[in-house]
């Protein structure tokens, strides 16, 4: 029998080759020459010995007939003038058969104005048409692939459920869209599958789906069908009150984690998210903190790059369970009142054949000239934040987690990388922008478009800049000219710190600039203070480690730093381990050392960082006020010779505390601090106090003050200032 296809389209299908192999397979009305149009139902079947085409509406079997040998079959109904719903029925050569729905008997799902908006920058919400989802077609259940791959030749769908053959599921690009989709019918949750892109250069490539909600346990790399739900939140008040609190004042002490690495079960094994939400909401808890910031949880498969180069944007990492799971996880610290933030890395991404780098066979997600395209510190590609597609893709990632994972906000990772086109990089290899400047105009764009449409679809939710450069206006407003986040990484203040506080105290004398050039810059941006987890690798040790002294210095000098972190202004930031006085550098392969805390100077740490929180969050004289001069007044910054420092937090609502730091190891007996008002004071914290492994020197809870002039005020309180230790005063 003569086929009604051109022999050319059939050899395109058997190779999968073709870029609308719907315009071939399935049901067709077909114009003979001279005579009636007919009905051509075609299917390529190559594991089938026969085949046969079921009538939907009286299931009348109709034999088809092999037009290619390798398993190309179609039927003609000179009979139908119109096509009908159909079935499919195959013959095995083992004398089995199946009957199924033909994928290519279904219409597309996704509209014109889908594809008008994704193609435009604007489809908030494209993950919900992208990647794998269930849907209903005609009556027919079943998983609806779609992926943006708009110089392929051709994109199959394989799988487990295809034997990963290109040639039973290949897919059609809809319109000039650039994107491809096919519906399978009768698909399930919980299969295995990958794009297979072919090229214009002739070569095929097994692809991650970039929207894919789950994927397997590295070093596998395939794509999970997942439709997210079988979960049931319970953090209706908590998602209220966020929606309803907005508020700059609020206390915001984070727990930064890294969920390889917190806690680990037995034989060194990964907790799930499970166990860890039930461990770390008991921890938060106790130790007051406010939210946790997870190190990236988007699946990567390089456990060393601790999650910072990403291959699954849309995928929680299966090391640790399913997305399900991970709702749990959030869900939990939710009921528990502990908030949740994202590490998220839109600046770069691996090039793991795998995933997104030359995706369709181009330079499709990054730029095409490495100068722009490649970041050269951590071997990436960068992506093309001028391609609208590629600026969707991103903008619905955020949105995607905040969406259907409650999350409370979004760190965004190497901010200043985004912002600069010459970033880390010599004259001569990096392209000035439109104007022969060195800022990277799209990523700008980008980044005012993303905070833009994220606060517009989630009030209370927090967007927070990694971004240690003097760029302008990080936190000001869009329509001030700003960039739109809600909080910086104070860098620079965490590096003079960390500088003075690595000094011998004998030579801090020469270096009080470091405690106090911070103030000269703290209220041009929203600033939160970080001790990340960058703070404690690549040989720089750990925080307790790298202080000076014996070991009841290194202690005193840590619960000194962190008090001080507490008591200046801006929001607070600490990494795990840090606070129980970890020895170790960071190490990302095992569980943090938890068995310290048999031990009494870090138990004392350990409770010195809850006291910490307390104070910090039941005294808005620390928390509400601070981004303006107006939360904050120097006492004294002009002791050199004992390396004192005094200030007073106020609140705005007639509360303040006096904070008061010795620097030094030596004891000031009789050290006089001026204040306004008269009366007694209540000394609320004492970092040298023997609960937390001090020497218990102080003012016993309690000081009057002096009608003896201070520092330009009236009153003044005679303290004794324990050795490397911190006072917070209160007036009662």
């Amino acid at each position: 029998m003569m086929s009604t296809v051109p022999e050319n389209d059939i050899e395109k299908i058997l190779h999968a080759d073709h870029h609308d192999p719907f315009a071939v397979l399935g049901a067709h009305l077909v114009h003979v020459p001279g005579g009636e149009p007919v009905v051509a139902v075609r299917a390529y079947l190559p594991d089938a010995s026969a085949a046969w085409v079921v009538e939907d509406s009286t299931r009348a079997e109709h034999p088809m007939e092999l037009i290619h040998r390798e398993g190309f079959f179609e039927a003609v109904f000179p009979g139908h003038q119109e096509v009908f719903a159909y079935w499919l029925k195959k013959a095995h050569p083992d004398g089995s058969s199946a009957l199924f729905h033909d994928s290519y008997s279904f219409l597309p799902t996704l509209t014109e104005y889908d594809l008008y908006l994704f193609n435009g920058g604007n489809h908030h919400q494209i993950y919900e048409k992208l990647g794998a989802h269930h849907s209903i077609v005609n009556g027919v259940g079943g998983v609806q692939f779609a992926v943006w791959a708009p110089s392929a030749r051709s994109v199959s769908v394989i799988g487990d459920f295809n034997r990963w053959d290109r040639r039973y599921h290949a897919m059609r690009m809809l319109g000039s869209s650039g994107v491809w989709e096919i519906f399978i019918p009768g698909m399930n949750e919980g299969e295995l599958y990958k794009f297979e892109v072919k090229g214009q250069n002739g070569r095929y490539e097994d692809k991650t789906d970039p929207y894919g909600f789950e994927m397997e346990v590295r070093p596998r790399t395939a794509s999970k069908v997942n439709f997210l739900g079988g979960f049931e939140w319970h953090d209706g008040p908590w998602m209220d009150q966020r929606r309803s609190d907005t508020s700059q004042e609020r206390p915001l002490a984070v727990y930064e984690v890294h969920l390889g690495s917190w806690r680990r079960g037995e034989d060194s094994r990964w907790l799930t998210y499970r166990e860890t939400a039930v461990q770390l909401a008991e921890y938060v808890t106790s130790m007051g903190y406010t939210h946790v910031e997870f190190l990236p949880v988007m699946e990567h498969p390089f456990d060393a790059s601790w999650g910072y180069q990403v291959t699954g944007y849309y995928a929680p990492s299966s090391r640790f369970g399913s997305p399900q799971d991970f709702m749990f996880l959030v869900n939990h610290l939710h009921e528990h009142n502990i908030g949740v933030l994202l590490d998220w890395v839109p600046a770069h991404f691996p090039k793991d054949a795998h995933a997104l780098g030359l995706f369709d066979g181009t330079h499709l997600y990054e730029h095409a000239d490495p100068r722009k395209g490649e970041h050269q510190d951590w071997g990436t590609f960068i992506f093309n934040y001028g391609r609208n597609e590629v600026k969707n893709f991103l903008i619905s990632n955020a949105l995607y987690w905040l969406d259907r994972y409650h999350v409370d906000g979004i760190r965004i990772d190497a901010v200043a990388s985004m912002l600069y086109l010459d970033y880390s990089r010599k004259a001569g290899e990096w392209i000035p922008n439109q104007y022969g400047g060195r800022e990277n105009l799209e990523a700008i764009e980008f980044v005012k478009y993303l905070n833009s449409v994220v606060h517009e679809y989630h009030p209370g939710v927090v967007m927070l800049a990694e971004e240690s450069t003097a760029w302008p206006g990080v936190t000001h407003a869009l329509d001030k000219g700003g960039l739109g986040f809600d909080l910086k990484w104070n860098m620079g203040w965490m590096h003079d710190m960390l500088e003075y506080f690595s000094l011998d105290p004998v030579y801090r004398t020469y270096h009080q600039n470091n405690l106090t050039f911070a103030l000269l810059y703290a209220f041009t941006e929203r600033f939160i203070l970080p001790f990340s987890h960058d703070e404690v690798v690549h040989g720089k040790g750990s925080m307790l480690g790298r202080m000076p002294g014996d070991d009841w210095q290194k202690f005193a000098n840590l619960r000194l730093l962190l008090a001080l972190m507490y008591g200046f202004p801006g929001k607070k930031h600490l990494f795990m381990g840090i606070d129980f006085g970890q020895w170790n550098e960071w190490n990302h392969e095992q569980s943090l050392d938890w068995h310290l805390l048999n031990f009494e100077p870090h138990r004392g740490l350990k409770r010195c960082v809850m006291d910490l929180n307390a104070l910090y969050r039941s005294r808005p004289a620390l928390h509400g006020i601070d981004f303006s001069y107006s939360g904050f007044e120097w006492i004294d910054f002009e002791d050199r010779a004992a390396c004192v420092i005094a200030f007073e937090r106020k609140s705005g609502k007639g509360h303040s505390l006096i904070c008061v730091y010795n620097f030094t190891p030596v004891p000031r007996p009789g050290y006089r601090i001026g204040v306004r008002q008269q009366g007694g004071y209540k000394e609320l914290l004492n970092t040298d106090a023997a609960l937390y492994g001090g020497g218990n020197m102080g003012n016993a809870g309690h000081i009057q003050s002096d009608p003896v002039p201070a520092h330009a005020r009236s009153h003044s309180l005679n303290l004794t200032l324990p050795p490397l230790g911190a006072l917070f005063l209160e007036k009662t």
